[in-house]
């Protein structure tokens, strides 16, 4: 995968969220850790009602979901006001699901790829091998 001058990757897990630029080009990207935000983390879920029970085991998932949409949440405001033009989103697979249920139309339209892979704590080098498929 080719990484614009300037693309933003998000990493995220049920309870994480780093962000990583590309401040070299695409022949030798060269990724740069930037400050993730302070998020929201009120919205619990994607709408739908959770309860525990044997069958949805605890409010750790509700944790999660509501992390998911924070981060979507941010990313989609990002995007809206134009600071992020080039994005890709590595997201642990199951939270991949859950931020995608919260993508705005403008998001989908410029995201250049998603790996559903847990990358929290890597550094720009395994990322880089990761989307290379090394």
């Amino acid at each position: 995968m080719l990484l614009a001058h300037g693309t933003v990757i998000a990493l995220v897990d049920g309870k994480q969220f780093e962000l990583f630029r590309n401040t070299g080009n695409e022949a030798e990207p060269e990724l740069a850790a930037i400050d993730a935000p302070k998020l929201d983390e009120h919205n619990k879920g994607s709408g739908g009602h959770h309860h525990s029970s044997s069958g949805n085991p605890t409010g750790h998932l509700l944790d999660e979901d509501a992390h998911a949409a924070a981060v979507a949440d941010w990313l989609n405001q990002q995007v809206l006001s134009h600071k992020i033009e080039h994005l890709v989103v590595i997201a642990a697979p199951r939270t991949l699901g859950e931020l995608r249920r919260h993508y705005h139309k403008q998001l989908e339209s410029m995201l250049q790829g998603e790996l559903p892979k847990d990358l929290i704590g890597k550094q720009g080098p395994e990322i880089i091998a990761a989307l290379r498929g090394k």
